[in-house]
């Protein structure tokens, strides 16, 4: 039968409709994307004159000009669920009409720094990407269970009383006798800049044997190419195999190297590997890599140019993925994570015990604390003039793990044209602001 539904068109861009979505008509694509920029309190900018076209091949090209028309045609952002859970958070909700002053406040930021708490995870200044909403900020000290846990990123805003009581008196296990400071560390009620102070004992040799299990030489796959030589999608999806294929290998020998190997069984790292590999890989290119993977492979992208049909069916979920890996990489840019704190940040993020199917559930949360709190120690002695950097790296994690998920939604064919833009992306904004050989790894010496 003839269904009038069938014709509705979004007010946004002109795709076909899907429903009443936050007051208004819209397709699956607009309701994403407003639901993004109010939860994650995105900031854009047009690169126009503010009134760029809006149809569904042209609307992913200026997201300023996109969310502008989705609050001018009504759609209202207190229908979006605080939680950020799907459905509406009150269906009678209708279209609202709002004055230019408030569009302006909500387009500027304005409204979302007013609304924000104290402290926030900054960007450096960075309006054009805010971050991707974790639900935590710098000022708080999260729990190692909670960072972790993509379940329970709700839990991360903060030590709650529970937590506090939970982490405060446990009884520690001989793994911590020599770190007391780090267990009265979340009853402080600010973070407070630390004396100098050196490095607990048993710190030391447990961060060296996580360095030591790491594979720090170059990437051995080719990405070099002639000049004025064209990529095809095709070629660049086969190296984009390669490079994987080479950061698995590493990866599940890293494993075998490391200090804690007999602590688990196989089974277990089976488990933990197949369940986080694909992290471990996007925080190694993100970090030790990452001079190759946003200077070679960057400049084998280059030479690939996606056609027409690519680029008009590049997917939400591409998008999205690829708005948080821009940001994700500013962020690594700006913190400059030292080969130290990269070898804790991904045996922490390995050693994740709310994976289905592990049969040492506790063995594994206690050597996720033991390098949680060895990270911790190591970095407040390293860095003592960075009070907030600890807190910063850890809630880089959870950001990794959700990207991480979101990408393996994203069709495979579009991995290339995915790619390309992040990368062209990553390495225009480091030639602009580049102030050392690496954009995030740094080499720490001493002890």
């Amino acid at each position: 039968m003839y269904d009038p539904a069938d014709q509705r068109t979004c007010l946004i861009c002109g795709d076909r409709a899907t429903g009443l979505h936050y007051g208004i008509i819209s397709c699956e694509g607009c309701k994403g994307f407003f639901k993004r920029s109010i939860c994650n309190k995105r900031v854009y900018r047009c690169s126009r004159d503010k009134n760029c076209e809006m149809s569904r091949k042209q609307r992913n090209r200026c997201q300023y000009c996109r969310l502008l028309k989705c609050l001018q045609m009504g759609m209202n952002r207190k229908a979006i669920r605080e939680d950020g859970m799907p459905g509406g958070r009150n269906k009678s909700i209708g279209p609202v009409q709002i004055t230019e002053e408030e569009i302006e406040r909500i387009m500027s930021g304005q409204e979302f720094k007013e609304d924000a708490p104290e402290h926030t995870w900054g960007n450096n200044g960075d309006s054009d990407h805010s971050s991707p909403s974790n639900g935590a900020s710098e000022g708080n000290q999260p729990s190692p269970a909670s960072t972790l846990s993509s379940n329970r990123s709700v839990e991360m805003n903060g030590y709650t009383a529970a937590l506090r009581d939970q982490y405060i008196n446990t009884s520690m296990s001989t793994h911590y006798q020599l770190l007391p400071h780090l267990f009265s560390y979340a009853a402080q009620s600010g973070l407070l800049a630390p004396q100098p102070r050196s490095l607990y004992p048993q710190s030391h040799p447990l961060v060296l044997q996580l360095v030591a299990a790491e594979d720090l030489a170059p990437l051995a796959t080719p990405m070099l190419i002639e000049d004025g030589y064209k990529v095809t999608q095709v070629e660049l999806f086969a190296l984009l195999c390669r490079l994987a294929d080479e950061l698995l290998f590493r990866q599940i020998s890293w494993i075998k190297k490391l200090p804690f190997f007999c602590e688990l069984s196989i089974e277990d790292y089976t488990c933990l590997l197949s369940s986080t590999w694909q992290e471990l890989i996007l925080l190694s290119c993100l970090t030790i890599y990452s001079s190759q993977i946003f200077g070679d492979l960057a400049n084998v992208t280059a030479k690939y140019t996606p056609s027409d049909d690519e680029l008009q069916g590049f997917s939400e979920d591409g998008m999205e993925v690829m708005e948080r890996l821009i940001y994700l990489f500013r962020k690594f840019h700006q913190l400059k994570i030292s080969n130290e704190e990269y070898a804790c940040m991904k045996a922490i993020n390995f050693l994740n015990q709310d994976i289905r199917g592990l049969s040492n559930i506790s063995q594994l949360e206690q050597l996720n604390k033991r390098y949680w709190y060895v990270c911790q120690d190591y970095t407040e002695y390293k860095y003592p003039h960075q009070p907030k950097r600890f807190p910063e790296i850890m809630m880089c994690l959870p950001e990794i793990r959700c990207i991480a998920g979101k990408l393996v939604n994203v069709p495979l064919e579009q991995l290339p044209l995915l790619f390309k833009a992040v990368l062209h992306s990553c390495k225009s904004s480091l030639t602009s602001y580049r102030t050392g050989p690496s954009p995030c790894v740094t080499t720490s010496s001493g002890n």
